[in-house]
């Protein structure tokens, strides 16, 4: 792992714009990829990823755990945040250090504040997996942001407007890139192409995203 990341360097350009708030920071996630990558198996090794069903009926393409005091999740009868993993009755587990200071201080880089995540989304993909366009808007407090990280294989994030039929952005997403958005830009629509099949020297042929959110 320690060769692998010797080869990984910020971009020339470390910040882009998407919106009054909303913002890509560039390799922002790299010096953490030590501590966050072996801290996912062990979110794993206790609540494991699985794909979830929809309320419409619909299997998701991505595999997904939580970590945190909430963790989101969906069935048939609706997306909610719980406080147990559904699958094992038991707490999520709890929100690595590693974890809760990257989402600070990405954060605080795109000029968001004392934010204090509560619950982080653990999305994988393999090749094929996409995220449909949606709103982050289950959780009780808009005034947070969303902190989302990509690591592993390349991904084409969405980014839209304040309707599902708004033009979308295409944004490439590479390993250790951050993406936050928060204030007007928080209920915009986004979501994640087809993943192609492009292995990544560290992760090899999957994606993890993490999606932090202050849902309580």
């Amino acid at each position: 792992m320690e060769t692998l990341e010797l080869f990984e360097s910020p971009p020339p350009n470390p910040r882009q714009r998407l919106g009054p708030a909303a913002m890509v920071l560039r390799g922002f996630a790299l010096p953490y990829v030590q501590e966050v990558v072996p801290a996912i198996e062990v979110i794993e090794a206790i609540s494991p990823f699985r794909h979830m069903e929809t309320p419409g009926g619909f299997t998701m393409s991505v595999t997904l755990t939580n970590c945190g005091a909430l963790g989101w999740t969906t069935d048939r009868r609706g997306y909610r945040y719980t406080a147990v993993d559904p699958d094992t009755g038991e707490p999520w587990p709890v929100m690595p250090e590693a974890f809760a200071r990257l989402a600070i201080q990405a954060a605080a880089a795109a000029e968001f504040d004392d934010f204090e995540p509560d619950a982080c989304l653990v999305n994988r993909y393999t090749p094929g997996a996409r995220l449909s366009l949606h709103q982050d808007k289950n959780e009780r407090d808009y005034g947070a942001p969303i902190v989302s990280v990509s690591l592993g294989m390349r991904a084409t994030f969405l980014f839209g407007g304040h309707a599902r039929t708004d033009p979308t952005a295409k944004v490439p997403l590479h390993h250790g890139d951050v993406v936050v958005w928060g204030g007007v830009d928080r209920l915009r629509y986004h979501g994640v192409m087809p993943l192609k099949d492009e292995p990544h020297a560290l992760m090899g042929s999957r994606r993890i995203n993490l999606t932090f959110r202050k849902a309580g």
